[in-house]
């Protein structure tokens, strides 16, 4: 077949997975993009099929009756067929996004997902010109929690870092979990066997760093009774994470720049060069560009260490996990003081995830130790929250005015023998929405679904259900 030819063939993508649903959203999605789709409810047939077809891409879910995804996953590239996979799982933590890369897969889309987003994927893997290479098992990584977009963002990248023992450079803001990442890049990399070895450059006085990081002789300087290994000798073959490298002194910027050109540096008060290989991850909570321009940070040694950057979230762009986090942490705090369980009540909850978070995840984890204790009982309430963590958004006097009214009206409702509440109140609440969008759209009825986040097909029945007039 000529190239011309070929190139006038449409895409091709296989859907593999169990839940019908699934199915049928991504076969119109795909058809509607001008991409030709085939499904299967199992993987064992589709496997059967490839003896004499191959899909472009192949998108399969992760579990499934029989051959899970990450099965299918690796029996191609057992068989050598270089065919991009996108893994569906519902499982969007650290472990998943691992290992759907490690098995080989493509990309992988945890669900709920966008349907254009996954569109937009297909075709990308469509174009992707190699396959991923096939790596190791995951190491287990359940400290990291968060279903955010850019947490998965940050998943991602561990992912397709996995094989690699590239330096890299982590930037955020304090307190958001930046030695995480570290360590997650460093336990999912070759060197996962090796040391991981963590040192915060701002913790050791300044006079002290040089011979903290390379070691020193006896007798170097006053006080130095006996040779000393530093961190870099330390962490050979392992990782070395340097946090908070923006502070670092430029005479050390310098030392340092030539450990990662040469592999080699002097012990302080040393003759002989001591060889090392040792991964490089660096973190900071600075602008390392707007310090270069200004002259605090060498432009030679930022590009040495910003190979890869990855960047971890502020809490308060993430703030669909801080419920999980809040959870996570309060069992944790449940057994470091020994005390029995709490749990927080949904307007405590309310609260705590409307609060912004300067410390990110640093001070939600201060937070869950200091309401074991404040609260005194089973539950953590909203009065139970001190103001420096948002406390005062508990008065009822910061809710929407029809908030605390339909409070108190639900709650006359549950002492009565009436119907169920929602089927009292949800068509009511619907009626008043929609008859409010309908006047702000002066009628229109496009505009007015798009007010109230529905198609106007919904609209349309909505106002029938509900016999609107006018």
């Amino acid at each position: 077949m000529t190239a011309v030819a070929q190139a006038s063939l449409p895409l091709t993508a296989w859907v593999v997975d169990d839940d019908d649903s699934v199915r049928w959203v991504m076969e119109k999605a795909l058809t509607n993009d001008g991409i030709d789709v085939r499904s299967f409810d199992r993987a064992e047939p589709m496997l059967e099929a490839l003896r004499t077809e191959r899909p472009d891409v192949l998108v399969t879910d992760v579990r499934m009756p029989g051959i899970d995804g990450l099965e299918v996953v690796r029996h191609l590239e057992d068989n050598n067929i270089s065919l991009p996979v996108i893994v569906i799982t519902a499982h969007s933590d650290l472990d998943s996004a691992v290992a759907a890369y490690q098995a080989g897969a493509f990309e992988y889309l945890p669900k709920p997902f966008d349907i254009d987003d996954a569109v937009a994927l297909v075709r990308r893997a469509a174009n992707a010109s190699e396959a991923v290479t096939e790596v190791e098992t995951p190491k287990a990584m359940s400290a990291m929690v968060g279903q955010a977009p850019a947490m998965q963002e940050v998943f991602r990248s561990i992912g397709r870092l996995a094989n690699s023992a590239m330096t890299v450079l982590i930037t955020g803001e304090s307190g958001t979990g930046k030695e995480l990442v570290a360590r997650a890049l460093h336990e999912n990399s070759p060197r996962a066997n090796e040391p991981f070895v963590a040192l915060n450059t701002t913790a050791i006085a300044a006079d002290l760093l040089e011979s903290e990081l390379f070691g020193h002789e006896k007798g170097s300087f006053t006080g130095a009774d006996q040779r000393r290994i530093g961190r870099f000798e330390q962490a050979d073959g392992g990782t070395l994470f340097l946090d908070e490298i923006g502070d670092m002194s430029t005479d050390l910027q310098t030392r340092l720049l030539r450990v990662l050109a040469e592999g080699e540096f002097y012990r302080v008060g040393g003759q002989k060069p001591i060889k090392v290989d040792t991964r490089i991850i660096a973190a900071t909570n600075q602008n390392l560009l707007q310090a270069v321009a200004d002259g605090r940070f060498r432009e030679d040694l930022y590009h040495r260490l910003n190979v890869i950057n990855v960047v971890t979230p502020p809490l308060r762009e993430r703030r669909e996990d801080i419920p999980s986090l809040l959870n996570h942490y309060l069992l944790k705090a449940t057994v470091e003081l020994g005390t029995e369980p709490k749990t927080l009540t949904p307007d405590a909850l309310r609260v705590l995830q409307a609060f912004d978070w300067p410390g990110n995840v640093r001070q939600l984890v201060n937070a869950t130790r200091k309401l074991m204790v404040v609260a005194p009982g089973s539950e953590i309430r909203a009065d139970d929250i001190p103001e420096d963590i948002g406390g005062n958004e508990s008065d009822t006097s910061t809710k929407p005015g029809w908030i605390p009214a339909l409070e108190s009206w639900a709650a006359q409702q549950l002492g009565k023998a009436s119907k169920p509440l929602l089927e009292e109140a949800g068509p009511e609440f619907e009626r008043v929405l929609i008859v409010a969008a309908l006047k702000h759209a002066q009628g229109k009825r496009q505009e007015a679904a798009k007010l109230l986040g529905w198609g106007r097909n919904t609209l349309t029945r909505k106002i029938k259900e509900l016999n609107i007039e006018g």
